[in-house]
Parts: C-alpha cells; sequence; structure tokens
C-alpha cells in the first residue's frame, strides 16, 4: 500500500471526497454484536472504510431490503473435488458468497508432485474469490499405497514463503504423529507458528492430547457432538463439514451456539458441482444450520469472522472500516440466497470474470495404468473374508466379515448379498499393482462404476460385479486421462473425462453437473442406491479413516495401521 492510497482511503471513510463505489440501503448485520444496523457501506478500491452512515460515491448499488454480511469462508477443501479447475470453482461458488477459500491441493500433489503445487498456486492468484494454500503434509497420505509422488518437508520449504501459503494441511497421519515418525516431526517442525490443519477421525483422550500437542490447531474429522466437544475444550477449532459423503453438520449442530461460535467454522471438504449447483455450498451450511435451530449469529460468526481469526486473516470477516470488501448481498438471514456478491471490492458478475487471467492446465496424460483383463478381478482365499461396510453420510467405514466360499478358485460379488468385487489399480506407471477386495454398501446388481479420483492417491478405483465391465472401466479411463465412468454388459453408459492430472475438467462447471446427473443416472440403473456413489468410491481407498480400506497394495486395517496379509 502506498501513502496516497492510504490518504485516499482515509478521505473516503470520513466523507471528505466520493467512497469508489456504496452499497446504499441495506442493513448489515455486525457479527461482533449481532445487531442488524441500516447503513450506507462505503468502499474505497478493495477495502470497506465507512459504515454506520450515509455516504456519496461515484458508484452506488441500491440494496434497499437486503441484507450485508461478510463474505463467506471455506476453511478447508480441495478444489480438484469440485472436478472443475480453480476458475470454474471460483465462476461456481463466488456468486453464492464465498470470497475465501483455503485450498489443500494435495490431491494434485499427490499425482504431480511440486509440478502440481506450482500449479495451485498460480491459480490461486487468478480467481475473483481470495484463495490461500496449505501446503500439503502427506504425500502420500500413508505408506501402504503408491502415489505418483512423494513430498518431504525440504520439498515442501521453498513453497512456505509464498505470500499465499498460511500453513500446513492436514496432518492425516496421525499414527505416525503418535509414533514420532522423523519425516512427519520434520514437517510440523518446519511450519511451527504457523497454522496446522489436523485429521483425527475418532482420536481421543491421551492421543488426542499428544497430538494437539504436536502443533495441530484445526480439526475437521469431527463427527459427533461428544467429540467435537472434547476437541474444542482442547484448544481445536472445529471446521464442521458438510461435503458430498462426509455430512456432519446435523450432528455438531449442537455445538453450534453463540458461546462456541468463535472457535467453529465451515469447510466442505470434498463437494461437487452436482451438490453446489442443488444445494449450494457454504450458503447452504447457514440455510441448514438456522433450519437446524442454531442462533443465525453464531452461523454466520462461524461462516466468516471466526474463520477468518483461525487462520490469521485479520483483514476479513466484519463489514467494518479497514476490513476487505468482501461482501455478501443477501435476500434474508434466514435463506441466505446472494443477489450481489462483492470480493476484494470487485463486483463477481460475468465481466469480472472474464477479465480473469488464464492459467494453463497440467497433468494431462497423467494416467498410466497397465492392460486389465477380467481374470485378474477373481479373488481366491479362504471364505472368513473382509468386506469393507460402506457407513452412508461417513467416510469412516465398517470393518466387517462375511463367509465367501470359494467357487472355481474364486470368491465372486454376491448382488443378493450386496457383496460387490472393489479393486484399485495403480494408475502411475510406478509399478501396475492391481489389489481386490469386497464392498457392502452400493446396493449393485449389474455392471461397474470406475474413477481415477481415489483419495488421496489417485489410482484408478472400480466397484462392480462383473469382470469384463471392470476391465472396460480401467482401460475407458486410460482413454479419457481419468474421469469417471459407468459401464454395463460391455458398453460405457456415461462418463466424465477429467484430464488434468485426472482429477479436474476443462469444461464449465455447468457442463460438469449435466454429465454428473447423467452418471448418477446411470448408477441407479445398475441399482446403485448411494446419493454420491463416485466420491463414496474414492474414500474407500484413503487408509488414514477408520476401519478398513483398500489401495493398490491390498485391503488396510486402519486401526491397526497394517495391510491385511
Amino acid at each position: 500500500m502506498t501513502r496516497a492510497t492510504l490518504a485516499e482511503r482515509i478521505a473516503q471513510g470520513r466523507g471528505a471526497v466520493p467512497a469508489d463505489l456504496v452499497l446504499k440501503g441495506g442493513r448489515v448485520l455486525d457479527l461482533v454484536t449481532g445487531d442488524l444496523a441500516e447503513t450506507d457501506v462505503a468502499i474505497c478500491g478493495d477495502t470497506i472504510v465507512g459504515v454506520l452512515g450515509t455516504f456519496k460515491g461515484r458508484r452506488e448499488i441500491d440494496c434497499d431490503g437486503a441484507v450485508l454480511v461478510p463474505g463467506f469462508i471455506d476453511t478447508h477443501l480441495h478444489i480438484e473435488s469440485s472436478m472443475v479447475t480453480p476458475a470454474e470453482f471460483d465462476r461456481c461458488v463466488t456468486p453464492r458468497g464465498v470470497t475465501t477459500a483455503i485450498w489443500d491441493p494435495h490431491e494434485i500433489a499427490n499425482v504431480l508432485g511440486a509440478e502440481g503445487l506450482r500449479y495451485a498456486l498460480d491459480a490461486a492468484g487468478a480467481t475473483l474469490m481470495d484463495i490461500r494454500v496449505m501446503l500439503p503434509s502427506c504425500v502420500p497420505s500413508s505408506p501402504m499405497e503408491t502415489a505418483g509422488a512423494r513430498l518431504e518437508a525440504a520439498d515442501l520449504a521453498p513453497f512456505a514463503a509464498h505470500p499465499r501459503v498460511l500453513g500446513l494441511a492436514e496432518v492425516m497421519n496421525y499414527p505416525g504423529v503418535l509414533a514420532g515418525d522423523a519425516g512427519v516431526l520434520a514437517k510440523l517442525e518446519t511450519f511451527r507458528g504457523r497454522p496446522v490443519d489436523g485429521h483425527a477421525p475418532l482420536l481421543r483422550g491421551r492421543d488426542l492430547d499428544g497430538y494437539i500437542a504436536a502443533g495441530v490447531r484445526t480439526e475437521h474429522e469431527a463427527t459427533s457432538a461428544a467429540e467435537g466437544l472434547e476437541k474444542l475444550r482442547k484448544g481445536l477449532r472445529v471446521l464442521i463439514r458438510e461435503g458430498s459423503v462426509s455430512k456432519d453438520l446435523t450432528a455438531l449442530a449442537p455445538l453450534l451456539t453463540e458461546r462456541h461460535s468463535p472457535y467453529l467454522a465451515f469447510c466442505t471438504d470434498d463437494r461437487n458441482p452436482l451438490d453446489i449447483a442443488e444445494h449450494g455450498h457454504i450458503d447452504h451450511m447457514i440455510r441448514t444450520a438456522i433450519a437446524l435451530g442454531c442462533p443465525p449469529l453464531a452461523v454466520y460468526r462461524a461462516a466468516s469472522l471466526s474463520a477468518a481469526e483461525a487462520f490469521g486473516l485479520k483483514d476479513r470477516g466484519l463489514i467494518a472500516p479497514g476490513r476487505r470488501a468482501d461482501i455478501a448481498v443477501i435476500d434474508g438471514i434466514e435463506t441466505c440466497r446472494a443477489r450481489l456478491v462483492l470480493a476484494g471490492g470487485v463486483v463477481a458478475d460475468e465481466a469480472a470474470f472474464a477479465a480473469r487471467d488464464r492459467v494453463p492446465p497440467v497433468g494431462r496424460g497423467s494416467v498410466r495404468a497397465p492392460r486389465v483383463t477380467a481374470d485378474r478381478f477373481r479373488l481366491p482365499g479362504g471364505p472368513a473374508t473382509p468386506v469393507i461396510g460402506i457407513v452412508p453420510g461417513r467416510i469412516i467405514t465398517g470393518h466387517l466379515t462375511a463367509h465367501i466360499p470359494e467357487t472355481d478358485g474364486d470368491r465372486r460379488p454376491d448382488p443378493a448379498r450386496d457383496l460387490a468385487r472393489v479393486a484399485v489399480v495403480e494408475r502411475h506407471g510406478v509399478n501396475g499393482n492391481l489389489a481386490c477386495g469386497f464392498v457392502q454398501g452400493f446396493g449393485m446388481r449389474r455392471g461397474a462404476i470406475g474413477s481415477t479420483v481415489c483419495h488421496d492417491h489417485h489410482n484408478i478405483a472400480v466397484v462392480g460385479v462383473d469382470y469384463a465391465d471392470m476391465a472396460l472401466a480401467v482401460e475407458r479411463l486410460g482413454v479419457l486421462e481419468g474421469g469417471f465412468v459407468v459401464v454395463e454388459g460391455g458398453r460405457v453408459l456415461a462418463e466424465l473425462p477429467l484430464p488434468v492430472a485426472g482429477l479436474m475438467s476443462l469444461q464449465p462447471f455447468e457442463a460438469v453437473h449435466a454429465r454428473l446427473v447423467a452418471l448418477r443416472a446411470a448408477a441407479r440403473s445398475l441399482g446403485v442406491t448411494l446419493e454420491e456413489p463416485f466420491l463414496q468410491l474414492a474414500f474407500l481407498c484413503l487408509p488414514v479413516i477408520p476401519h478398513l480400506k483398500i489401495t493398490d497394495r491390498g485391503m488396510v486395517d486402519v486401526d491397526a495401521f497394517a495391510l491385511i496379509p
């Protein structure tokens, strides 16, 4: 900031000269006092300079009948999971009032390593919303998977000084923290004194104490009020999550009070264009929380002010002089439908989106899986068989056991018992691994579905009851350069190419949404009953979420943090 800029802010705030922009006639929600104040809002450049009065502006926008609230902050997400580029994500959610996103790009980093981080930081600088980056702590997430890259503390350190980098993203390898793993501790030491995100599902008691003592400051994996309360009482800021698979808002709503709200915030983690288009983003969380009976002041604090405080973003979270001009002009407190959004003082309209710089895509041709035939999905062995049990609305899975005898040397899928084959195929061109297991909960009766969105190693995950269809799904994903596919009877029913690292589309979010609608319908035609089968499939492969998972190296007992022989 120059001295002239500072002087101009002061003059416009005092009313000595007209403000650059004035929002006229609305009511501002004060997140400190809870008051609704009828007032103009004066803006100079990207900064609010005046409230609680009447101002004149070079440009004036009528906000009569509307409520003005600070722009919303998504405190933890993987933009890759929106399946669109950061530019399209910006165009998708900024008009809904989301003006800050804190991105952990560990999805693209697990595929491309440092190249993925450079892309993330470049893309984050070319959006209307303010995207900040937490550097990924787990590339890969554990030693029990094959990722496309490995990032140690020394690899992250050169990025730490980047102005968009806040700190260290979710430390998923909590067993490594508790065991004093040298590599994990080196990353924590590198980012000591900066924000460090936690990721510790079901961790309680003294192990939780030890984990927090390592420097962790936030946690988004609490799935019950009791778990969330313990984490709050031990000083963690709890980020209430409502994604496309893991939906924790209802369970954690009892915590969302005015007393607790300074230490609560919202995040989406993984939310796809289907849910964004049909329900919303942080705006959806706000509406839902208020409908559940949470106090509106607590809800809006969690959506902005408390979120900003949690990550040291002192320049936003309030509609007050000196704060960044991130403002959502909404139709009402309970309904939270944005009529107008300002991000850094810029009206988020199509002209503003069109004026952004373009960032070239990366990660083309990253799917290098081996050719797979149907017989590779056969699974011999004894009848006592571990089965991944899906818990709808959760990324936590059950560790079940089913009696599945061999027939001609194969334990076959059994649609009548909802027992489908699940397999992971290594696709980075490292070793060609393929591992098979069983999953219960899809309801699939025919065909197969496949995906290269496979947390966090992003190999190919495929679930099916027909081996030939599973093999075709793997083959088709290679042709598409990654994505989603639904197959039945040797025919592709629906697909979505995701050629950017096998994770993101090059199409507008509207086109991705239309493809996802078709994919959902195709999956249901196979008998699939899950609301979001593709991301549910992706999370079956994350070996740091209890209790039973699968990677390209085999079935993982997460509680023992070991592969099952």
